[in-house]
């Protein structure tokens, strides 16, 4: 995701990373122990507190993200931790990526790529 970051940044590029202890504890670690291994690897892009992106305590913009009728073709549960979802200037999801997608592939570049484009 930094690389991502780094390559896009200067042209308005922002990446918003909201950890999440949802799938089998895998980010069990409070606030400032997150912030500490993100500093610690050189993580740029703007990191938010924990949330919860799915349950019955989920967070409402996940909520956002997720519904299926908020006029986006893009809901759905979160499937895994780094799913990835792409919002415009305007705050329209326009593209959702598992989390497996590699956030330097073509795939994900193109699209990112085309919106940068437009005024």
């Amino acid at each position: 995701m930094e690389s991502l970051f780094q390559k896009y940044k200067d042209k308005g590029f922002r990446i918003a990373a909201f950890p999440a202890n949802n799938f089998m504890g895998q980010e069990p670690g409070s606030n400032k122990e997150i912030k500490s291994f993100c500093e610690a690897r050189n993580v740029t892009f703007d990191l938010f507190e924990k949330i919860s992106v799915k349950g019955d305590d989920q967070a409402d913009l996940y909520k956002f993200l997720t519904a299926t009728n908020v006029g986006h073709e893009h809901g759905g549960a979160v499937k895994w931790n780094f799913q990835k979802y792409l919002v415009d200037k305007k705050g329209n999801v326009i593209a959702k990526f598992g989390p497996r997608e590699d956030p330097m592939s073509e795939k994900v570049t193109k699209v990112i790529d085309a919106e940068l484009k437009k005024k």
